[in-house]
């Protein structure tokens, strides 16, 4: 799924667009007891109740595509019978009224997911009948030829609120507040099937995690089946390491400079793409061959590359270079500069030294303190 699709979807979580049919739920406490479930015609829950469930599902489908939400694809032996995606399927077509199916489902998440404390499992089921499009993108609600059936889940924490004194109204006066529980923000959620290219793709799922480098790999394994992607982080780390062992003692300042310039330049000519840039293993031994890395210190980048990534990996551009700042860093001094400004930094050696020299353009402030420079 593309940010396109995704905000088509988040835009059906309003009261003027809703057609969720269904809502579920399951409340599990820390011990992995069910403490109760209950199952609701969404339609009918209060307003109020409404705005709160759509802030969560709208929270499901967010963040950044590659960090918090990640596409996955469904192996074959998932889909095939007994399998993980045969089992939503099956969910997905039982509009959420088979009670059978809907507690197999609360098992499986409390067998996979590895959280300390309670939570509550979220589940709705919706038919979205997709608006037509003219050439020119302009919706024509009346020209719909398809019902995109979903599911959605989303894990939400519950946590005891804060303690503090509150002000009660009918007798005056400040007193300790009442503890409850509440229902925060999920941790981790997903869309199924997935709505590719405005269609259904039931070969494919969105997942959502909070954390972008605890992607929760038991829950993706287990319950959905799909291959391990590689967490935000690690993408970064794994792309620093193929770098350093590729270049060896050619890894340069002046390389990194350029590697980075170019990566953002890549960033920049993409920008209006509706999918955000994934470099695979060709694209990222071009990018160092456009940097200037000489062909001999490729000889180990395909090896390099499978060790610290995978084979097959796909490393998201925006995930391993910061289009904010450069960052040049020290045991003991961290430089930020504007990336467009890097050629602002050098490397020299200064009686006998390894020094970074700055050039200064304009004033220079010292927390915050404008101070003289002096004049040569």
């Amino acid at each position: 799924m593309i940010k396109k699709e995704i905000s088509e979807i988040k835009r059906q979580f309003t009261p003027a667009n809703c057609s969720i049919s269904r809502i579920c739920g399951c409340y599990v406490d820390g011990e992995k007891n069910k403490k109760t479930e209950f199952k609701e015609a969404f339609l009918s829950l209060p307003e109020e109740d409404m705005f709160k469930y759509f802030e969560i599902f709208r929270k499901n489908l967010s963040g950044a595509l590659g960090r918090n939400l990640i596409n996955l694809e469904f192996p074959l032996d998932a889909e095939m019978e007994g399998g993980p995606q045969e089992f939503l399927l099956k969910l997905r077509n039982s509009r959420l009224q088979d009670d059978a199916l809907l507690d197999m489902f609360y098992d499986r998440i409390i067998n996979t997911y590895d959280y300390v404390g309670n939570y509550l499992i979220l589940l709705i089921h919706d038919s979205y009948d997709i608006p037509g499009k003219t050439s020119d993108g302009l919706q024509m609600a009346d020209a719909s030829d398809e019902v995109y059936s979903y599911i959605m889940c989303a894990v939400c924490p519950v946590d005891l609120s804060k303690p503090g004194l509150s002000y009660n109204e009918l007798e005056n006066t400040f007193q300790n507040r009442v503890r409850d529980w509440v229902v925060q923000l999920p941790e981790l959620g997903f869309l199924f099937p997935a709505f590719n290219d405005r269609s259904t793709d039931l070969h494919s799922t969105l997942y959502y995690s909070k954390d972008s480098d605890d992607l929760h790999d038991g829950f993706i394994e287990q319950l959905l089946g799909c291959p391990l992607p590689l967490p935000a982080g690690y993408q970064k780390e794994s792309f620093q390491s193929i770098i350093e062992d590729t270049l060896g003692d050619a890894c340069s300042y002046e390389t990194v400079k350029t590697i980075h310039e170019n990566l953002n330049e890549m960033l920049e000519g993409h920008k209006d793409a509706p999918e955000p840039l994934v470099l695979d293993k060709y694209q990222v031994r071009s990018l160092l061959e456009h940097s200037g890395v000489e062909e001999e210190h490729l000889e180990t980048f395909d090896k390099n590359f499978h060790e610290a990534a995978g084979e097959h990996a796909a490393i998201f551009a925006s995930n391993i270079v910061n289009t904010r700042a450069f960052e040049v860093k020290t045991p003991d001094v961290i430089v930020k500069v504007n990336p467009e400004r890097a050629d602002l930094i050098e490397t020299r050696e200064i009686e006998g030294r390894q020094c970074l020299v700055i050039a200064i353009d304009g004033g220079v402030e010292v927390n915050g303190i404008l101070v003289k420079t002096p004049q040569l």
